[in-house]
């Protein structure tokens, strides 16, 4: 995630873990390492500063936990500043009362209505059944959008694109919805400086009496984000923001980290285009990913979302331990269609980067479907025991797939090769929050 500034920060994780000794100027060389990475992904100059002096003054005073080396005290306090960073601790949304309304706000352009339709997903796999009210008078086609999207989540939306009173919409709807359980209120995409739009936004809070106010953010601001938070918040009380497009963003970053600055906590991020690529956010997992430590637990519970529990267990299982037949490498490649794309699932394993093939997360779509119909083509007996698999069976499993002898050779290769990389992830004993990380990392 966040592309250049995971690459930066792991790299330089890397490079501390392969120091035999670390004094003074070792700390100084990977605190200019730190320095310049969130600089390129546009962090505060007085943040990073900031951040520089409290990882120098630990790493000089403190002493390592007993059994820990100086390098793995140093990487636990360079992940433990950076989560202090962009906030310590994960909040969720709590849902407390019968009926819960919550008022969607942003710029025009942040992904508001695509947000929407991610959460009110997220809330249906929560076992609740939201509607929508469009208030949104400004925007050409808002009700029509966001129609088209209630529809595709099978939900209810109450709207009126004849009405430009945002005010009687929001108070149509509410009566409209008045047994509804969960209530989303959509509003018009506003400027920070329209003052005409952020009166409105005012009026609009007194009517709905949101149980909770989100503020979308578009994570490639960078620390605009910062400004437009304050702005939004002097006129409603903000209790969430959620920060879009981190899937390729070089700003995230800053932007991660000036929102962090307004003290509102930010619950959720938005990470692709698919519906479901949308998470709850928690510091100490972003953090990890970032470091190239991987999201093991995160990896689990996406993979439980797409398959039954008995499955999940199962097949995470064999990925994890690396004991898996091609019988299972299909099944995986059925889920972790599910689950996203490969380059997520990758960043979320522990020095994957270092353990798996270079084009590992390449493997497209139509890759894969290619080796769906090999694996197709293969007995029962050798998916399960691919290693009787010789020159005949190839010959014959490429004539009845369609494809080149060389096309079965590279489904075996890359079922070898990921196997032998993934064996032995999961497999260690889980220790404190930070020991799992700095075994996993330390390998």
């Amino acid at each position: 995630m966040l592309g250049s500034l995971g690459k930066n920060l792991t790299n330089t994780m890397k490079k501390l873990a392969g120091m035999t000794i670390v004094d003074e100027k070792i700390v100084k060389e990977v605190i200019k390492d730190i320095q310049r990475a969130l600089l390129q992904s546009d962090v505060n100059v007085q943040l990073v500063m900031k951040l520089s002096k409290s990882i120098e003054g630990r790493a000089m005073k403190e002493e390592p936990p007993k059994g820990v080396t100086p390098k793995e005290h140093i990487i636990t306090i360079v992940y433990e500043e950076l989560v202090k960073l962009i906030g310590e601790t994960a909040q969720e949304i709590d849902i407390n009362k019968k009926q819960f309304k919550i008022l969607f706000l942003g710029l025009q352009g942040s992904g508001k209505t695509t947000t929407i339709g991610k959460l009110t997903r997220y809330f249906q796999k929560k076992g609740f059944n939201p509607a929508i009210i469009c208030t949104d008078t400004w925007r050409p086609a808002a009700y029509e959008q966001l129609k088209q999207l209630t529809e595709e989540l099978d939900v209810q939306i109450y709207g009126d694109p004849e009405n430009k009173d945002a005010l009687d919409l929001a108070r149509k709807g509410l009566k409209h919805f008045k047994k509804q359980n969960l209530i989303i209120v959509d509003t018009a995409g506003r400027h920070k400086d329209e003052n005409d739009l952020l009166e409105e936004m005012e009026e609009l809070n007194s009517v709905v009496e949101p149980d909770e106010a989100i503020l979308v953010i578009d994570g490639t601001i960078g620390q605009q984000a910062k400004e437009q938070a304050q702005a939004f918040a002097k006129t409603t009380d903000i209790g969430s923001i959620i920060v879009t497009k981190l899937d390729g963003s070089a700003k995230g970053g800053g932007a991660l980290s000036a929102v962090s600055e307004t003290k509102a906590p930010i619950k959720f991020i938005g990470t692709g285009e698919r519906i479901d690529d949308f998470e709850p956010f928690d510091p100490e997992r972003f953090i990890s990913r970032l470091l190239g430590m991987g999201d093991i637990k995160t990896l689990i519970e996406r993979a439980e979302e797409v398959t039954d529990d008995d499955g999940a267990t199962e097949t995470m299982d064999a990925m994890l331990s690396g004991k898996f037949s091609l019988k299972d490498l299909r099944s995986q490649f059925d889920m972790m269609s599910k689950m996203g794309p490969m380059q997520q699932i990758m960043n979320m394993m522990p020095s994957a980067s270092k353990r798996l093939p270079k084009n590992a997360s390449k493997v497209t779509e139509d890759k894969i479907n290619r080796y769906k119909i090999i694996m197709d083509s293969m007995t029962d007996y050798e998916l399960n025991h691919p290693e009787v698999i010789k020159q005949s069976r190839i010959k014959r499993i490429s004539r009845g797939s369609g494809v080149r002898n060389e096309d079965v050779k590279e489904l075996l290769k890359y079922y070898n090769v990921t196997k032998k990389a993934m064996k032995g992830f999961g497999k260690r004993k889980m220790g404190g929050p930070m020991g799992q990380l700095m075994r996993q990392f330390m390998r």
